[in-house]
């Protein structure tokens, strides 16, 4: 679909508007027990770039791909340019792009981007987590701390989790949260190489009244 003048979510986004109706909840920071969610900080390159470069068989089969090797595309310089066209989106509104530190260390990133508001108010959720502290239920506190996040503070009502039908371990994650597998989507991305499908998981804002932290502390107790 193009942009249209009769559609609602494109003629919101042209409306004269200040800052606060651009980017409304941003910029935060979100903590629950040993996580925390902030923007990138300017002084994490470095450590940045060692958890990228440590984990890169965790990861890089998720990854979209690139001509560039691995070690230089997570290089501080790497970070430095990232955080400034993250930093970017988040000030026009359409990114949250937090990092997300485990007991004080950094471990890993959420991020919310592509969102558009208008009649839509929804915006694609994308993760990842030191192999360190993986399996401890980390992720799934950061993501339910943005999510909470965002269909609160942010105003959104739809989040959409698009993962590899090969990958079980972060399909498991949003559906303990609530998100629905909605379909399909075939040769969706091009990632690790090659064009992969896609299982599109959504989560609506009134899927989950009482917030998604506290669904994830009743899956503690259980």
């Amino acid at each position: 679909m193009g942009w249209s003048p009769s559609c609602p979510c494109c003629w919101a986004a042209d409306r004269p508007v200040n800052d606060a109706v651009l980017h409304p909840g941003w910029p935060a920071q979100l903590s629950w027990g040993p996580v925390e969610l902030h923007p990138l900080r300017r002084g994490d390159a470095a450590e940045w770039s060692r958890l990228r470069v440590d984990n890169e068989d965790w990861l890089s089969p998720w990854e979209p791909s690139a001509p560039i090797p691995w070690r230089e595309r997570h290089s501080p310089a790497a970070y430095r340019g990232m955080r400034r066209s993250v930093a970017r989106r988040a000030r026009l509104g359409t990114s949250l792009p937090f990092a997300v530190r485990v007991e004080g260390r950094l471990a890993g990133q959420v991020t919310v981007d592509n969102i558009v508001r208008g009649a839509l108010r929804s915006g694609y959720l994308g993760y990842w987590i030191d192999r360190e502290v993986a399996g401890r239920g980390m992720a799934s506190l950061a993501v339910a701390l943005v999510a909470d996040h965002a269909f609160s503070r942010v105003g959104l009502h739809r989040l959409q989790a698009d993962i590899r039908p090969e990958n079980l371990p972060s399909q498991r994650l949003v559906e303990r949260l609530g998100f629905r597998q909605e379909g399909l989507l075939r040769r969706y991305l091009d990632i690790d190489g090659d064009w992969r499908d896609h299982l599109a998981y959504a989560l609506l804002a009134e899927d989950v009244p009482g917030g998604l932290v506290a669904r994830w502390r009743a899956g503690l107790a259980r």
